[in-house]
């Protein structure tokens, strides 16, 4: 996730909790006391005036509105609800992945909460290494996505059962072809053929490995959910903290490596078809 997108979740997020004080019970009841006290006492005393009553009203909102924005746990709170809004699992298909996807939601939550529990630099530093998993995140969705579009497509199952019998069929048509440019136009083809089944091949293996990658990818994010749990005060730039963070970034770059890898074999399927 780009800095450009993470201001753009924590604007929302900030926005959901501006709207959700506005509308909270504590706002209504800070606004009918104003009025009501406008009305029915607007001059308590003699040098009270009654907007005084409107003036207290609003100062109290101000108080109000101010504590809700400058809650951490709030901020933490709003912020989850927008990144998770911004990965809906109802796109993906796949069973499995979604349930991997959920448990990596699950641990960056708990990574969340071991943040909300340390202040100053501490806390700076893991908010720092938690906007790298949100990157992780969102690498790890793109690969689920990717999963479902193969297993989406029949068609890459009716060609791996065909192709073959294809491949057959033309190399007997060659043996006994006598016609040099029709055995020639065969010859091609045969190559086309051969080259289909091999992107088709790839196809199927990079499923199976962009599976495995996405479940070997949640044991890393739960390895280092449990290095950040261990990380002390003492250990905020620390060589243990810098290197947590190479490993993250080592682990987003695999995921995008096999999402381009999975990306350039169906182009080349697509071209051969």
């Amino acid at each position: 996730m780009t800095q450009d997108a993470r201001d753009q979740v924590r604007g929302r997020a900030l926005g959901a909790i501006l709207r959700n004080a506005l509308l909270s019970w504590e706002t209504v009841l800070t606004a009918g006391l104003a009025i009501g006290l406008t009305v029915l006492s607007p001059q308590p005393f003699d040098w009270w005036q009654p907007w005084f009553w409107l003036a207290g009203g609003g100062l109290a909102e101000a108080a109000f509105i101010i504590s809700r924005l400058t809650d951490p746990t709030l901020a933490t709170e709003a912020v989850t609800r927008e990144f998770e809004q911004k990965f809906d699992l109802g796109d993906i298909r796949s069973g499995v992945s979604r349930q991997r996807l959920q448990s990596a939601l699950e641990y960056r939550r708990n990574m969340l909460k071991l943040m909300d529990q340390k202040g100053g630099a501490m806390r700076a530093s893991l908010k720092q290494t938690i906007d790298d998993v949100n990157d992780w995140i969102g690498h790890m969705f793109n690969l689920a996505r990717a999963i479902d579009s193969f297993d989406a497509n029949d068609l890459v199952e009716r060609d791996r059962k065909m192709v073959p019998q294809q491949i057959t069929k033309t190399k007997q048509r060659i043996d006994l072809e006598r016609d040099p440019v029709v055995k020639q136009d065969l010859q091609q083809q045969l190559a086309q053929l051969q080259q289909q089944l091999t992107n088709l091949e790839a196809t199927a293996n990079g499923v199976k490995r962009a599976e495995i990658q996405l479940e070997s990818t949640l044991s890393s994010l739960g390895t280092i959910y449990a290095q950040m749990s261990l990380l002390g005060a003492k250990e905020v730039d620390s060589a243990k903290a810098q290197r947590l963070r190479l490993e993250i970034q080592d682990e987003v770059a695999s995921l995008q490596d096999t999402i381009d890898a999975m990306t350039e074999v169906q182009s080349q399927r697509l071209q051969m078809r």
